[in-house]
Order: structure tokens, then C-alpha cells, then sequence
């Protein structure tokens, strides 16, 4: 069975078998550990002891994004978690940030002796799903969840050149041109090449690859074809854990866990995925 469709339905069965939200005490701060030579090559670990979850900030891969807060919540509800910079794009291009992330997925594997969880937010989502769909992602990534993830930043840079694109979405194609180094409409085929490697579906591989949750907003300016997109090209190679989510509203990455429902299915969804 595709679990890719219909998302919809899939998002309320999955809600119907999500653990509750445990009120938790207040984790400890978080400690703060370089994963490489870069001062953004960080991660600050909350909690000790849970599953091992990797948070991916968003920003549009050009400014930090503080998820603190999110990670001491995560923390309190049992899961270890690592709260991970990279470096921008205005530090280098691609593929810099994907290299991070491995390499923070190494480092929290070396620690633990086993596969993180990862979550991402936006552009943090891309990362996200770009560490859990390259090569056999599932041999380092234990599941993804990914919150308005930019999963094409080609169809960013597409959506943000429409008459009709909002502020948001042309800010989000400067720094997807940002991130590739080169404009697709006139960097050759080197260019053309760097942008291929930037979309997950590029890397898609089926059941070799991390299981993926993925959620938007109806009004989200990353709409969900991003996500649909990946999880169709998942299911026609053969992945059986797929899921795509579509919460009503505009909100965007983070701010989709204000809604207790949704926040409750990636709760039990990473519970789910930590065994």
C-alpha cells in the first residue's frame, strides 16, 4: 500500500494513534558542542537519555532561526535532542549545508551508537530531507519530519518569479539563488547540474530512505506540492512511509506546531519511529 495517499485521511488516522503530550519538567540547559572547524558547525544537546532527535532550523538558508524553545519542549517529552547549526549560505554555497548535516549526523552517531530522528523546519526541512534521501538515507537518518519544507528549491526560485509572488516567496528565491551560487536560467549546464542536486527528489531512493511526515499549511507560501512531489516520486519507488499532511491556515515551518492537533501527530510519530 502507498501510505503516500490520501494524505489527508492518513494524517487522521495517524492522529488517532498518537501518544498524548506529557507534561514534562523543565529540561536542564542545553550544553553546546562543535561537530567541526566552523563557528557555525554546532550543536547545543537538550535532555539525556531518549531517542536522539536532530533539530534543522529554518531561515531560508541565510539567518539563523531560534528553536530553543522547541527543542527544551522535545526534551521534555523524553527525547534527547540536538539542536543543530549549519553554515548559511551567505558562508558558502551548496552542497556546504548538506555536508553539515551528515556530518553532525556522524558526530551524533559516534555519541550515541545510533541513528537520530531528525527535524526540520523550512529550509531546515530541506536539509532534513536531503540527509534522509541521499544515498541509502536510511542507514544514517531513522525517520524525518519535515515542516514546510522547501523540498525544490527550483520551484521556489520558479514560484518567486510569478507576477503574482509574495514577499515571502521573492525573498525565498534570492536566497535559493544564494544557495546554488548561479541562476538556473543562465548558468550552463554546471549550474543546472548544482540545482538538480539541490532538490530530495533527485536522491529519491524508496524504502533505502528515512520514513517521512511532511506538513504544510493550506495558505503556506512553501506550498505542499513540494511535498507531494517527493512523496509520489517515495511511493513509485517503492517507499511505504510517505505521509503528507495539510493543517488549515498560512502558518509556516515552526510555527505549524502551535497547533496542538498536528503537534500531537509528530509527537506520536516520532515515538513511533524512535523503536
Amino acid at each position: 500500500m502507498r501510505r503516500t495517499l490520501p494524505a489527508l485521511a492518513l494524517c487522521v488516522a495517524l492522529l488517532s494513534s498518537s501518544a498524548a503530550v506529557q507534561a514534562a519538567p523543565e529540561p536542564p540547559p542545553g550544553k553546546t558542542f562543535p561537530y567541526g572547524w566552523h563557528p557555525r558547525q554546532t550543536l547545543t544537546v537538550y535532555g539525556d537519555g531518549g531517542p536522539a532527535l536532530l533539530i534543522l532550523h529554518g531561515g531560508s538558508w541565510v539567518r539563523d532561526t531560534d528553536w530553543s524553545g522547541w527543542a527544551r519542549w522535545f526534551a521534555g517529552q523524553g527525547f534527547t535532542v540536538y539542536d543543530t547549526d549549519y553554515r548559511l549560505a551567505t558562508d558558502a554555497a551548496w552542497p556546504a549545508q548538506r555536508d553539515d548535516v551528515l556530518a553532525a549526523l556522524r558526530w551524533v552517531e559516534r555519541r550515541l551508537g545510533e541513528r537520530p530522528l531528525v527535524l526540520g523546519s523550512s529550509a531546515g526541512g530541506h536539509l532534513a530531507l536531503s540527509a534522509g534521501a541521499y544515498g541509502a538515507g536510511g542507514t544514517r537518518v531513522r525517520g524525518v519530519v519535515a515542516l514546510s519544507p522547501v523540498a525544490s528549491p527550483y520551484r521556489a526560485w520558479v514560484d518567486g518569479g510569478r507576477p503574482a509572488a509574495s514577499s515571502a516567496q521573492r525573498g525565498l528565491r534570492r536566497a535559493a539563488r544564494l544557495l546554488a551560487g548561479c541562476s538556473p536560467d543562465r548558468g550552463g549546464q554546471p549550474c543546472w547540474n548544482r540545482w538538480g542536486d539541490l532538490a530530495a527528489t533527485s536522491h529519491a531512493s524508496g524504502p533505502d530512505d528515512a520514513p517521512m511526515l511532511l506538513a504544510h499549511s493550506a495558505g503556506d507560501f512553501v506550498p505542499v506540492a513540494h511535498s507531494d512531489e517527493l512523496a509520489r516520486s517515495q511511493g513509485v519507488l517503492g517507499m511505504e512511509d510517505a505521509t503528507v499532511c495539510v493543517e488549515p491556515g498560512a502558518a509556516h515551518g515552526g510555527v505549524l506546531l502551535k497547533s496542538p492537533k498536528l503537534r500531537r501527530l509528530v509527537l506520536g510519530w516520532l515515538r513511533e519511529h524512535s523503536a
